[in-house]
């Protein structure tokens, strides 16, 4: 531990801003994997999956969590995917 009393304080902060960043980074692959998942199965849900996916995706990125292109690039894979087991 740091001995400087901001440096502890950074850290706390950090710790805590790492939980929720992890925390939204697992829904959002959560999200995914389900989506991909029903997909595969050719369920019905599977529109109501991706729409939740690609909300998750765009809350992730509004955060601050993921990057601009990094929510783009997932939403656009996910889409690809889709696209290529609906066939």
């Amino acid at each position: 531990m740091a001995n400087i009393k901001s440096k502890q304080k950074a850290i706390l902060s950090n710790q805590k801003a790492n939980a929720r960043n992890s925390a939204i980074k697992s829904t959002v692959k959560t999200a995914i994997k389900k989506a991909k998942l029903a997909a595969e199965s050719k369920s019905d849900k599977t529109a109501q999956l991706v729409a939740k996916a690609h909300h998750e995706i765009d809350k992730a990125v509004s955060k601050g969590v993921l990057h601009q292109n990094n929510g783009a690039r997932k939403a656009s894979r996910l889409d690809a995917f889709i696209a290529k087991t609906n066939n």
